[in-house]
């Protein structure tokens, strides 16, 4: 069974951190990695730098751009994590634009992911219909899963197709911005919350964008598996250092 699915069926609210690979120096990654691990996250979503990344706000964006000024490539992002599954346990995935992974080529870029051990893809740019009639094969090939996002815009009909060809989560971004972190949720973004909640999907969902502290992540996962931190943790990493992971963790969990 792929981690994703074996960490979904723990019974706890599920904390998922994303960071930019690379950042804040380039041979960070797998340091952050561990000690994530380390101090009881449970998920870890890698972001593959892109120039363009559309759906992001200025802090991942800032530390993307940082990142490929650094050196960071899709070549040696793979060979940073080649030995990861030697210390981490917890699962893995990749978050990062369509462009890149055509570059590759699909189907080696996820022959690679599953060498090394990464059990999943985010790939905010790449249509679920698309995925469905040229892509899902080969992700099931390589045991991969592909996870999709949804929006306070996304209707229910399309919330049902994801759904149908989803086999891991549902990324369910609290608005309708691009990602950074926000002091809790008003009345909108909760009843959004309990609308999907009560559609009773078959995967369960995970929030993301908003998530900053302990209260939105308690407020989030009030009605989702779990809540994903990225902004906050970036702005951690940039304001105190690696050695900070610990002491950011702990303050949420």
């Amino acid at each position: 069974m792929n981690r994703i699915n074996k960490k979904l069926q723990e019974d706890k609210k599920l904390l998922s951190i994303y960071f930019s690979a690379g950042y804040p120096n380039i041979n960070d990654t797998v340091q952050i990695i561990q000690d994530l691990e380390k101090n009881g996250v449970d998920m870890i979503e890698i972001g593959l730098p892109f120039s363009d990344p559309l759906a992001d706000g200025p802090t991942i964006q800032e530390s993307s751009t940082q990142a490929l000024y650094n050196g960071m490539t899709t070549k040696l992002l793979f060979e940073q994590l080649a030995t990861i599954r030697e210390t981490v346990k917890i699962p893995l995935i990749i978050m990062g634009y369509f462009n890149p992974m055509l570059q590759y080529g699909i189907e080696a870029f996820c022959k690679k992911c599953a060498e090394i051990g990464i059990d999943g893809l985010i790939i905010p740019d790449l249509p679920v219909g698309i995925y469905a009639e040229d892509y899902k094969a080969i992700f099931e090939k390589y045991g991969l899963i592909n996870v999709f996002l949804i929006t306070p815009q996304t209707s229910a009909e399309r919330i049902q197709f994801i759904d149908s060809v989803s086999n891991g989560f549902i990324y369910m971004v609290s608005s309708a911005s691009v990602t950074g972190s926000q002091s809790g949720f008003g009345i909108s973004q909760e009843a959004y919350f309990k609308r999907i909640a009560d559609m009773n999907l078959k995967n369960p969902q995970i929030i993301g964008f908003g998530i900053s502290d302990k209260t939105s992540f308690n407020q989030a996962t009030q009605y989702a598996k779990g809540a994903i931190i990225g902004s906050a943790f970036i702005k951690n990493l940039t304001e105190n250092g690696v050695g900070s992971i610990e002491r950011f963790v702990g303050d949420i969990i």
